[in-house]
Formats: structure tokens, sequence, C-alpha cells
């Protein structure tokens, strides 16, 4: 009976040893999380176009229902409905771009990633200010007119992505 009892002791000792050395090797193996990214990987996108796919950028500047946002690498993830206005790509040493976009939607991803799925969209420096103007008066003619319902309220929401427009070309 004492073998069996020195050989369960045995046992005992080293399943206890085997066990510490598990630990300690688990605590050798920690490390230091990886460096945070300091870039934005943006895809903004059209129905009939993608302007950027997966391009590294510093910031993006967009134009939110709730109001004007700034969106930089590890920003909180979110989900934002655009209104008409400027989306500002903030390159990475080259400068920004200006899009200007009717409506869409701005996902913010927990990977650093931002999509912008946009309804309509051009570069604001491809708008002419005269062409607004013009079409901006026509609309507001409609909606002070004798139209139809329908197409005053066609005219309204024209007039409000002209005015849109004009004021992005303002700044």
């Amino acid at each position: 009976m004492s073998a069996f009892i020195r050989t369960a002791a045995g046992s005992i000792r080293a399943a206890t040893a085997r066990s510490a050395v598990r630990q300690t090797a688990y605590i050798q193996r920690r490390s230091y999380a990886d460096a945070a990214s300091d870039t934005l990987k943006l895809s903004l996108v059209l129905p009939h176009q993608s302007i950027f796919t997966s391009a590294n950028v510093v910031q993006v500047n967009i134009a939110a229902e709730s109001g004007d946002m700034g969106i930089l690498a590890n920003h909180v993830p979110t989900v934002e409905p655009l209104r008409p206005g400027v989306v500002e790509v903030i390159e990475t040493g080259s400068g920004s771009k200006k899009w200007f976009v009717s409506s869409g939607f701005a996902t913010v991803h927990p990977n650093n990633t931002l999509t912008i799925n946009a309804i309509e969209g051009a570069p604001l420096e491809d708008i002419s200010p005269e062409a607004v103007r013009t079409n901006l008066a026509e609309a507001l003619r409609v909606v002070g007119g004798s139209a139809s319902d329908a197409e005053k309220a066609e005219a309204r929401i024209e007039a409000d992505v002209y005015e849109a427009i004009q004021q992005a070309l303002s700044k």
C-alpha cells in the first residue's frame, strides 16, 4: 500500500510541476498589442462608379444629418445618413479632394474602414457656379408657380440640393 501512496504522491507532484511550467510559459508568451494604425481605409462608392476603393487616407470630413463630422483612424463605429454637402478626403501628403454628394450613408467600421455609399456625386471643381444659379432660379420658379403639388415637391428638392451646392462652392 505504501508503494501505491508513494506513486500517487509522485504523480501529484509531477502534475503540479507541469501546471506551474504551463503557467510560466503562458506568462512568457504575453506581448504588447499591435500599434494602432494612423490611416483610414476609404471606399467612396456611387451606384455607377467607385471613386475610392480601400484607399489609405488621413481624414474624411462629411456632411452628416447630425452635423458636419471629421473622421480619423480609430473613430468609434457608427452609421451616419448624409445630407447634400461636401465630402472632403484628406490624403497622405497630397492635399485634399472635395466631392459634392446628394445624399447617402457613411459607415465607420471597427477595423479603421470608412464606407460611403452616395446616391450621386461629382468633384466640386467640376461644378459650374453659373449652371447652379440658373437651375436654382428655375427650380424656385416652379416652386412659386402654378405647377402641381408633385411638381412643386420635386422642384423644392432640386432647390434644396442647388442651395447646398451653392453653399459648398462659396466656401
